[in-house]
Protein backbone atom coordinates (compact mmCIF):
# COMPACT_ATOMS: atom_id res chain seq x y z
CA UNK A 1 0.00 0.00 0.00
CA UNK A 2 1.00 3.60 -0.60
CA UNK A 3 0.82 5.40 2.75
CA UNK A 4 1.30 9.12 3.32
CA UNK A 5 2.15 10.04 6.90
CA UNK A 6 1.44 13.70 7.65
CA UNK A 7 2.88 15.08 10.88
CA UNK A 8 3.82 18.45 12.34
CA UNK A 9 7.03 16.94 13.72
CA UNK A 10 9.27 14.07 12.65
CA UNK A 11 12.48 12.96 14.37
CA UNK A 12 15.31 13.65 13.72
CA UNK A 13 14.25 16.77 11.78
CA UNK A 14 12.00 18.31 14.46
CA UNK A 15 10.80 17.26 17.88
CA UNK A 16 8.93 18.38 20.97
CA UNK A 17 7.72 14.96 22.14
CA UNK A 18 6.75 11.39 21.37
CA UNK A 19 4.83 12.35 18.22
CA UNK A 20 8.15 13.00 16.47
CA UNK A 21 9.57 9.63 17.51
CA UNK A 22 6.51 7.79 16.20
CA UNK A 23 6.52 9.57 12.85
CA UNK A 24 10.26 9.06 12.45
CA UNK A 25 10.14 5.32 13.24
CA UNK A 26 6.79 3.96 12.01
CA UNK A 27 7.44 4.77 8.30
CA UNK A 28 10.72 2.81 8.38
CA UNK A 29 8.97 -0.15 10.03
CA UNK A 30 6.23 -0.02 7.38
CA UNK A 31 8.84 0.04 4.60
CA UNK A 32 10.58 -2.96 6.15
CA UNK A 33 7.28 -4.83 5.91
CA UNK A 34 6.95 -4.14 2.17
CA UNK A 35 4.72 -1.05 2.28
CA UNK A 36 5.45 2.20 0.44
CA UNK A 37 5.35 5.10 2.90
CA UNK A 38 6.14 8.76 2.32
CA UNK A 39 6.26 11.47 5.00
CA UNK A 40 5.16 15.11 4.71
CA UNK A 41 6.16 17.61 7.39
CA UNK A 42 7.01 21.33 7.71
CA UNK A 43 10.51 22.63 6.96
CA UNK A 44 11.20 24.23 10.34
CA UNK A 45 14.34 26.12 11.25
CA UNK A 46 15.41 23.00 13.19
CA UNK A 47 15.62 21.13 9.87
CA UNK A 48 18.16 23.61 8.58
CA UNK A 49 20.12 23.41 11.85
CA UNK A 50 20.14 19.60 11.77
CA UNK A 51 22.30 19.67 8.66
CA UNK A 52 20.66 16.56 7.19
CA UNK A 53 20.69 16.36 3.40
CA UNK A 54 17.71 17.85 1.55
CA UNK A 55 17.25 19.18 -1.97
CA UNK A 56 14.84 21.79 -3.36
CA UNK A 57 12.34 20.28 -5.79
CA UNK A 58 11.48 23.42 -7.78
CA UNK A 59 7.80 22.73 -7.09
CA UNK A 60 5.60 25.52 -5.75
CA UNK A 61 2.42 25.31 -3.73
CA UNK A 62 -0.09 28.16 -4.00
CA UNK A 63 -2.47 27.75 -1.08
CA UNK A 64 -5.62 29.86 -0.57
CA UNK A 65 -5.85 31.20 2.98
CA UNK A 66 -8.81 33.49 3.81
CA UNK A 67 -8.87 35.49 0.60
CA UNK A 68 -5.13 35.50 -0.07
CA UNK A 69 -2.79 33.02 -1.73
CA UNK A 70 0.29 31.91 0.20
CA UNK A 71 3.13 30.35 -1.76
CA UNK A 72 5.32 27.57 -0.42
CA UNK A 73 7.88 25.21 -1.84
CA UNK A 74 9.00 21.63 -1.42
CA UNK A 75 12.25 20.12 -0.24
CA UNK A 76 13.00 16.41 -0.44
CA UNK A 77 14.99 14.23 1.93
CA UNK A 78 15.06 10.73 3.37
CA UNK A 79 14.50 9.30 6.82
CA UNK A 80 18.01 8.44 8.03
CA UNK A 81 19.07 4.86 7.37
CA UNK A 82 16.20 4.24 4.94
CA UNK A 83 14.85 4.99 1.47
CA UNK A 84 11.62 6.51 2.87
CA UNK A 85 11.05 9.89 1.14
CA UNK A 86 10.30 12.94 3.27
CA UNK A 87 8.72 15.99 1.64
CA UNK A 88 9.21 19.20 3.60
CA UNK A 89 6.72 22.05 3.18
CA UNK A 90 8.91 25.12 2.93
CA UNK A 91 7.20 28.37 3.92
CA UNK A 92 9.59 30.55 5.96
CA UNK A 93 6.89 32.98 7.10
CA UNK A 94 5.15 30.14 8.92
CA UNK A 95 7.92 27.71 9.80
CA UNK A 96 11.28 29.50 10.02
CA UNK A 97 10.89 30.26 13.73
CA UNK A 98 12.87 29.58 16.88
CA UNK A 99 10.42 26.96 18.16
CA UNK A 100 7.72 24.77 16.62
CA UNK A 101 4.51 25.93 18.32
CA UNK A 102 5.29 28.50 21.00
CA UNK A 103 7.88 30.90 22.37
CA UNK A 104 8.40 32.29 25.86
CA UNK A 105 5.55 30.19 27.21
CA UNK A 106 2.95 31.45 24.71
CA UNK A 107 1.52 29.79 21.60
CA UNK A 108 2.15 31.51 18.28
CA UNK A 109 -0.94 33.60 17.56
CA UNK A 110 -1.18 32.32 13.97
CA UNK A 111 -0.98 28.59 14.79
CA UNK A 112 -4.36 27.94 13.21
CA UNK A 113 -3.28 29.62 9.98
CA UNK A 114 0.08 27.82 9.96
CA UNK A 115 -1.45 24.35 10.19
CA UNK A 116 -4.39 25.07 7.89
CA UNK A 117 -1.71 25.98 5.37
CA UNK A 118 0.21 22.81 6.15
CA UNK A 119 -2.90 20.61 5.85
CA UNK A 120 -3.80 22.03 2.46
CA UNK A 121 -0.16 21.85 1.37
CA UNK A 122 -0.08 18.11 2.15
CA UNK A 123 -2.91 17.41 -0.27
CA UNK A 124 -1.49 19.77 -2.89
CA UNK A 125 1.83 17.91 -2.64
CA UNK A 126 -0.02 14.71 -3.49
CA UNK A 127 -1.62 16.37 -6.51
CA UNK A 128 1.44 18.16 -7.87
CA UNK A 129 3.81 15.22 -7.45
CA UNK A 130 1.12 12.78 -8.64
CA UNK A 131 1.82 10.60 -5.63
CA UNK A 132 -0.19 7.38 -5.45
CA UNK A 133 -1.82 7.45 -2.00
CA UNK A 134 -4.07 4.74 -0.59
CA UNK A 135 -4.01 5.98 3.01
CA UNK A 136 -3.40 9.43 4.48
CA UNK A 137 -2.26 8.85 8.07
CA UNK A 138 -2.78 12.07 10.03
CA UNK A 139 -1.39 12.85 13.49
CA UNK A 140 -2.88 15.12 16.15
CA UNK A 141 -4.73 18.42 15.72
CA UNK A 142 -2.15 19.96 13.41
CA UNK A 143 -3.37 17.64 10.64
CA UNK A 144 -6.99 17.42 11.79
CA UNK A 145 -8.25 19.46 8.84
CA UNK A 146 -6.92 16.94 6.29
CA UNK A 147 -9.72 14.33 6.71
CA UNK A 148 -12.31 17.11 6.27
CA UNK A 149 -10.59 18.40 3.12
CA UNK A 150 -10.37 14.87 1.74
CA UNK A 151 -14.06 14.27 2.34
CA UNK A 152 -15.39 17.68 1.29
CA UNK A 153 -13.07 18.93 -1.46
CA UNK A 154 -11.15 15.91 -2.75
CA UNK A 155 -13.66 13.09 -2.29
CA UNK A 156 -14.66 12.88 -5.93
CA UNK A 157 -11.47 14.21 -7.52
CA UNK A 158 -9.60 11.97 -9.92
CA UNK A 159 -7.09 9.79 -8.09
CA UNK A 160 -8.67 10.26 -4.66
CA UNK A 161 -11.72 8.02 -5.07
CA UNK A 162 -10.29 5.16 -2.98
CA UNK A 163 -8.11 7.22 -0.63
CA UNK A 164 -8.90 6.71 3.06
CA UNK A 165 -7.75 8.64 6.12
CA UNK A 166 -6.62 7.60 9.59
CA UNK A 167 -6.09 9.98 12.51
CA UNK A 168 -3.77 9.05 15.38
CA UNK A 169 -4.35 10.91 18.65
CA UNK A 170 -1.13 11.13 20.62
CA UNK A 171 -2.52 13.28 23.45
CA UNK A 172 -6.13 14.38 23.88
CA UNK A 173 -5.06 17.38 25.95
CA UNK A 174 -3.89 19.21 22.80
CA UNK A 175 -6.85 19.92 20.51
CA UNK A 176 -6.09 22.92 18.33
CA UNK A 177 -8.96 25.08 19.63
CA UNK A 178 -9.24 28.56 18.09
CA UNK A 179 -11.78 31.38 18.00
CA UNK A 180 -14.71 30.94 15.63
CA UNK A 181 -13.54 33.51 13.05
CA UNK A 182 -10.57 31.25 12.27
CA UNK A 183 -13.11 29.10 10.43
CA UNK A 184 -12.52 31.55 7.56
CA UNK A 185 -8.92 30.32 7.33
CA UNK A 186 -10.01 26.77 6.57
CA UNK A 187 -11.76 27.75 3.35
CA UNK A 188 -14.64 25.42 4.19
CA UNK A 189 -18.30 26.41 4.19
CA UNK A 190 -19.67 27.82 7.45
CA UNK A 191 -22.30 25.07 7.39
CA UNK A 192 -19.64 22.71 8.77
CA UNK A 193 -19.20 24.97 11.80
CA UNK A 194 -21.78 23.15 13.90
CA UNK A 195 -21.73 21.12 17.11
CA UNK A 196 -21.65 17.81 15.27
CA UNK A 197 -18.63 18.63 13.11
CA UNK A 198 -16.12 21.47 13.62
CA UNK A 199 -17.53 23.64 16.42
CA UNK A 200 -16.70 23.12 20.10
CA UNK A 201 -18.36 25.44 22.63
CA UNK A 202 -18.35 28.32 20.16
CA UNK A 203 -14.80 27.75 18.95
CA UNK A 204 -13.17 25.96 16.03
CA UNK A 205 -11.64 22.64 17.16
CA UNK A 206 -9.29 20.98 14.68
CA UNK A 207 -8.87 17.73 16.60
CA UNK A 208 -12.65 17.32 16.75
CA UNK A 209 -12.76 18.06 13.03
CA UNK A 210 -10.34 15.22 12.37
CA UNK A 211 -12.20 12.81 14.66
CA UNK A 212 -15.52 13.52 12.92
CA UNK A 213 -14.31 13.32 9.31
CA UNK A 214 -11.61 10.62 9.37
CA UNK A 215 -12.34 7.02 8.40
CA UNK A 216 -10.79 5.64 11.60
CA UNK A 217 -9.04 6.83 14.73
CA UNK A 218 -6.15 5.29 16.63
CA UNK A 219 -4.58 6.14 19.94
CA UNK A 220 -1.14 5.10 21.12
CA UNK A 221 -2.33 2.39 23.52
CA UNK A 222 -5.45 0.21 23.91
CA UNK A 223 -6.13 1.42 27.47
CA UNK A 224 -5.96 5.08 26.40
CA UNK A 225 -8.49 4.41 23.62
CA UNK A 226 -10.94 3.35 26.34
CA UNK A 227 -10.05 6.12 28.80
CA UNK A 228 -10.63 8.96 26.32
CA UNK A 229 -14.24 7.89 25.85
CA UNK A 230 -14.92 9.14 29.37
CA UNK A 231 -14.26 12.29 31.39
CA UNK A 232 -11.85 13.64 32.39
CA UNK A 233 -9.39 11.94 29.98
CA UNK A 234 -11.57 12.73 26.96
CA UNK A 235 -11.00 16.45 27.63
CA UNK A 236 -14.54 17.35 26.54
CA UNK A 237 -14.57 15.21 23.38
CA UNK A 238 -15.59 11.96 25.08
CA UNK A 239 -19.08 12.11 23.55
CA UNK A 240 -17.69 12.50 20.02
CA UNK A 241 -15.32 9.59 20.60
CA UNK A 242 -18.11 7.39 21.96
CA UNK A 243 -19.99 8.00 18.72
CA UNK A 244 -16.91 6.80 16.78
CA UNK A 245 -16.05 3.91 19.12
CA UNK A 246 -16.53 1.27 16.40
CA UNK A 247 -13.77 2.99 14.41
CA UNK A 248 -11.46 3.62 17.40
CA UNK A 249 -8.39 1.44 17.94
CA UNK A 250 -5.45 1.46 20.36
CA UNK A 251 -1.93 0.50 19.22
CA UNK A 252 1.08 0.67 21.53
CA UNK A 253 3.95 2.75 20.19
CA UNK A 254 7.07 0.80 19.34
CA UNK A 255 10.64 1.28 20.49
CA UNK A 256 13.50 1.94 18.11
CA UNK A 257 15.99 -0.63 19.36
CA UNK A 258 18.68 0.72 17.06
CA UNK A 259 18.75 3.67 19.50
CA UNK A 260 17.52 2.16 22.77
CA UNK A 261 19.39 -1.09 23.43
CA UNK A 262 22.11 -1.42 26.09
CA UNK A 263 23.87 -4.06 23.99
CA UNK A 264 25.12 -1.41 21.55
CA UNK A 265 24.36 1.91 23.26
CA UNK A 266 27.35 4.18 22.62
CA UNK A 267 26.38 6.47 25.51
CA UNK A 268 27.19 3.83 28.14
CA UNK A 269 30.53 3.18 29.83
CA UNK A 270 29.87 -0.56 29.52
CA UNK A 271 27.40 -2.22 27.17
CA UNK A 272 25.41 -5.21 28.33
CA UNK A 273 22.56 -7.60 27.54
CA UNK A 274 20.46 -10.15 29.40
CA UNK A 275 23.49 -12.43 29.86
CA UNK A 276 25.79 -9.94 31.61
CA UNK A 277 23.42 -7.29 32.94
CA UNK A 278 24.73 -7.45 36.51
CA UNK A 279 28.22 -6.26 35.57
CA UNK A 280 26.91 -3.84 32.95
CA UNK A 281 24.36 -2.14 35.17
CA UNK A 282 26.84 -1.96 38.07
CA UNK A 283 29.32 -0.11 35.85
CA UNK A 284 26.61 2.24 34.54
CA UNK A 285 25.28 2.87 38.06
CA UNK A 286 28.74 3.85 39.29
CA UNK A 287 29.28 6.20 36.33
CA UNK A 288 25.83 7.74 36.79
CA UNK A 289 26.44 8.41 40.49
CA UNK A 290 29.86 9.95 39.86
CA UNK A 291 28.61 12.19 37.04
CA UNK A 292 25.68 13.41 39.14
CA UNK A 293 27.83 13.94 42.22
CA UNK A 294 26.09 11.28 44.28
CA UNK A 295 28.04 8.98 46.63
CA UNK A 296 28.72 5.61 44.98
CA UNK A 297 26.60 3.18 47.02
CA UNK A 298 25.96 -0.08 45.14
CA UNK A 299 23.50 -1.37 47.74
CA UNK A 300 21.37 1.81 47.68
CA UNK A 301 18.68 1.86 44.99
CA UNK A 302 18.70 4.74 42.51
CA UNK A 303 15.25 5.89 41.34
CA UNK A 304 15.32 7.54 37.91
CA UNK A 305 12.87 10.09 36.50
CA UNK A 306 13.13 11.66 33.03
CA UNK A 307 10.75 14.11 31.37
CA UNK A 308 8.50 17.07 31.98
CA UNK A 309 8.29 18.29 35.56
CA UNK A 310 4.52 18.73 35.50
CA UNK A 311 1.43 17.58 37.37
CA UNK A 312 0.37 15.41 34.40
CA UNK A 313 3.51 13.35 35.00
CA UNK A 314 2.63 12.94 38.68
CA UNK A 315 5.08 15.46 40.07
CA UNK A 316 2.65 16.66 42.75
CA UNK A 317 2.80 13.10 44.17
CA UNK A 318 6.55 12.75 43.64
CA UNK A 319 7.24 16.03 45.41
CA UNK A 320 5.25 14.96 48.45
CA UNK A 321 6.99 11.57 48.70
CA UNK A 322 10.45 12.94 47.99
CA UNK A 323 10.27 15.54 50.77
CA UNK A 324 9.84 12.76 53.34
CA UNK A 325 12.03 10.09 51.78
CA UNK A 326 15.17 12.24 51.60
CA UNK A 327 15.17 12.25 55.41
CA UNK A 328 13.78 8.78 56.13
CA UNK A 329 14.75 6.34 53.37
CA UNK A 330 18.02 5.06 52.01
CA UNK A 331 17.23 5.87 48.37
CA UNK A 332 18.98 8.07 45.80
CA UNK A 333 17.11 10.04 43.11
CA UNK A 334 18.41 10.84 39.60
CA UNK A 335 16.22 13.38 37.81
CA UNK A 336 16.47 14.82 34.30
CA UNK A 337 14.03 17.28 32.76
CA UNK A 338 12.47 20.70 32.75
CA UNK A 339 9.01 21.98 33.53
CA UNK A 340 7.01 24.00 36.01
CA UNK A 341 9.00 26.55 38.06
CA UNK A 342 7.64 25.23 41.38
CA UNK A 343 9.33 21.88 40.75
CA UNK A 344 12.55 23.51 39.59
CA UNK A 345 12.66 25.38 42.89
CA UNK A 346 11.82 22.27 44.93
CA UNK A 347 14.52 20.15 43.30
CA UNK A 348 17.13 22.90 43.53
CA UNK A 349 16.41 23.23 47.24
CA UNK A 350 16.37 19.50 47.99
CA UNK A 351 19.52 18.81 45.97
CA UNK A 352 21.29 21.59 47.89
CA UNK A 353 20.15 20.29 51.29
CA UNK A 354 20.54 16.55 50.52
CA UNK A 355 23.36 16.25 47.95
CA UNK A 356 23.91 12.60 48.90
CA UNK A 357 20.27 11.78 48.12
CA UNK A 358 19.09 13.92 45.19
CA UNK A 359 20.73 14.90 41.91
CA UNK A 360 18.68 16.92 39.42
CA UNK A 361 19.72 18.06 35.97
CA UNK A 362 17.12 20.66 34.99
CA UNK A 363 17.82 20.41 31.27
CA UNK A 364 17.57 17.87 28.50
CA UNK A 365 20.56 15.70 27.64
CA UNK A 366 20.23 12.71 25.34
CA UNK A 367 23.39 11.15 26.76
CA UNK A 368 22.22 11.57 30.37
CA UNK A 369 18.81 10.11 29.47
CA UNK A 370 20.54 6.95 28.25
CA UNK A 371 22.81 6.84 31.29
CA UNK A 372 19.88 7.16 33.73
CA UNK A 373 17.99 4.39 31.93
CA UNK A 374 21.02 2.12 32.29
CA UNK A 375 22.34 3.21 35.68
CA UNK A 376 19.13 3.55 37.70
CA UNK A 377 17.70 0.52 39.46
CA UNK A 378 14.07 1.54 39.03
CA UNK A 379 12.25 4.10 36.89
CA UNK A 380 9.31 6.07 38.26
CA UNK A 381 6.29 7.12 36.13
CA UNK A 382 3.29 8.00 38.38
CA UNK A 383 1.36 9.83 35.65
CA UNK A 384 -2.13 11.26 36.00
CA UNK A 385 -2.65 10.05 32.42
CA UNK A 386 -0.20 8.62 29.90
CA UNK A 387 -1.35 7.99 26.31
CA UNK A 388 1.47 5.51 25.74
CA UNK A 389 4.74 6.28 27.47
CA UNK A 390 8.08 5.19 26.08
CA UNK A 391 10.42 5.46 29.04
CA UNK A 392 8.88 2.43 30.75
CA UNK A 393 9.62 0.45 27.56
CA UNK A 394 13.19 1.74 27.40
CA UNK A 395 13.53 0.80 31.09
CA UNK A 396 12.45 -2.78 30.44
CA UNK A 397 15.15 -3.19 27.80
CA UNK A 398 17.80 -1.67 30.10
CA UNK A 399 16.91 -3.86 33.09
CA UNK A 400 15.60 -0.89 35.07
CA UNK A 401 12.41 -1.94 36.85
CA UNK A 402 9.44 0.42 36.17
CA UNK A 403 7.25 1.71 38.99
CA UNK A 404 4.15 3.18 37.34
CA UNK A 405 0.57 4.23 37.83
CA UNK A 406 -1.75 1.87 35.93
CA UNK A 407 -3.11 4.30 33.34
CA UNK A 408 -3.04 4.41 29.53
CA UNK A 409 -0.03 2.73 27.97
CA UNK A 410 1.53 2.16 31.39
CA UNK A 411 -1.35 -0.19 32.25
CA UNK A 412 -0.94 -1.99 28.92
CA UNK A 413 2.79 -2.63 29.28
CA UNK A 414 3.69 -3.04 32.97
CA UNK A 415 2.52 -6.12 34.89
CA UNK A 416 2.64 -5.70 38.67
CA UNK A 417 4.94 -7.92 40.74
CA UNK A 418 2.12 -9.60 42.64
CA UNK A 419 2.62 -13.17 43.84
CA UNK A 420 0.23 -14.35 41.12
CA UNK A 421 2.07 -12.59 38.28
CA UNK A 422 5.48 -13.60 39.62
CA UNK A 423 4.34 -17.23 39.67
CA UNK A 424 3.05 -16.88 36.10
CA UNK A 425 6.37 -15.37 35.03
CA UNK A 426 4.92 -12.26 33.42
CA UNK A 427 5.59 -9.63 36.12
CA UNK A 428 7.95 -6.89 34.90
CA UNK A 429 7.47 -3.99 37.34
CA UNK A 430 5.35 -2.41 40.06
CA UNK A 431 2.08 -0.56 39.51
CA UNK A 432 -0.60 1.19 41.54
CA UNK A 433 -4.11 2.33 40.66
CA UNK A 434 -5.27 5.26 42.77
CA UNK A 435 -3.76 8.67 42.04
CA UNK A 436 -2.66 9.56 45.55
CA UNK A 437 0.51 9.81 47.59
CA UNK A 438 -0.20 6.75 49.69
CA UNK A 439 -0.56 4.47 46.66
CA UNK A 440 2.64 5.77 45.07
CA UNK A 441 4.51 5.39 48.35
CA UNK A 442 3.26 1.83 48.82
CA UNK A 443 4.40 0.81 45.33
CA UNK A 444 7.81 2.41 45.85
CA UNK A 445 8.23 0.67 49.23
CA UNK A 446 7.38 -2.69 47.66
CA UNK A 447 9.96 -2.04 44.93
CA UNK A 448 12.67 -1.00 47.38
CA UNK A 449 11.93 -3.95 49.67
CA UNK A 450 12.18 -6.35 46.72
CA UNK A 451 15.43 -4.76 45.58
CA UNK A 452 16.99 -5.06 49.04
CA UNK A 453 15.54 -8.28 50.46
CA UNK A 454 14.46 -10.43 47.49
CA UNK A 455 17.34 -10.32 44.98
CA UNK A 456 16.13 -13.42 43.11
CA UNK A 457 12.73 -11.82 42.51
CA UNK A 458 14.42 -8.59 41.44
CA UNK A 459 16.54 -10.53 38.93
CA UNK A 460 13.39 -12.25 37.63
CA UNK A 461 11.69 -8.88 37.04
CA UNK A 462 14.75 -7.55 35.21
CA UNK A 463 15.12 -10.57 32.95
CA UNK A 464 11.40 -10.78 32.16
CA UNK A 465 11.49 -7.13 31.03
CA UNK A 466 14.70 -7.48 29.03
CA UNK A 467 13.29 -10.45 27.09
CA UNK A 468 10.17 -8.59 25.96
CA UNK A 469 9.98 -7.26 22.42
CA UNK A 470 8.31 -3.85 22.09
CA UNK A 471 9.84 -3.13 18.67
CA UNK A 472 8.00 -1.24 15.96
CA UNK A 473 7.41 -4.33 13.81
CA UNK A 474 4.49 -5.48 16.00
CA UNK A 475 2.83 -2.06 15.95
CA UNK A 476 3.44 -1.62 12.22
CA UNK A 477 1.70 -4.93 11.48
CA UNK A 478 -1.35 -3.70 13.39
CA UNK A 479 -1.41 -0.41 11.47
CA UNK A 480 -1.24 -2.32 8.19
CA UNK A 481 -4.24 -4.43 9.26
CA UNK A 482 -6.26 -1.28 9.95
CA UNK A 483 -5.16 0.38 6.69
CA UNK A 484 -6.31 -2.72 4.80
CA UNK A 485 -9.62 -2.88 6.65
CA UNK A 486 -10.33 0.75 5.72
CA UNK A 487 -9.38 0.14 2.08
CA UNK A 488 -11.64 -2.91 1.85
CA UNK A 489 -14.51 -0.99 3.46
CA UNK A 490 -14.06 1.89 1.00
CA UNK A 491 -14.18 -0.51 -1.92
CA UNK A 492 -17.21 -2.32 -0.52
CA UNK A 493 -15.21 -5.48 0.23
CA UNK A 494 -15.71 -7.44 3.44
Amino acid sequence: MNILIASSEVAPFSKTGGLADVCGSLPVALANLGQKPVVVTPAYRSLMKAGLPTRPMNVFLDIPIAGKVVRGGLLEGRLPGSDVPVYFIDQPGYFDRRELYRENGEDYKDNCERYVFFSRAVLETVRLLELPVDVVHCNDWQTGLIPALLRIEYGHASGYEDTVSLLTIHNMAYQGTFWHWDMLLTGLDWKYFNWRQMEFYGNLNLLKTGIVFTDAITTVSPQYSQEIQHAPTGCGLEGVLQQRRVDLYGIINGVDYSVWDPAHDQHLPQQYDIHNWRAGKAACKETLARELGLPVQPATPIVGLIGRLADQKGWDLVASVMRRWVQESNVQWAILGTGEPVYHQLLHSLAKDFPDRIAARLEFSDRMAHLIEAGADMFLMPSQFEPCGLNQLYSLKYGTVPVVRATGGLADTIVDASDEHLAAGNANGFSFAAYDTGSLESALRRACDTYTNRPHVWAQLIETGMRQDWSWSHSAHRYIEIYQTLRNKKRGLH
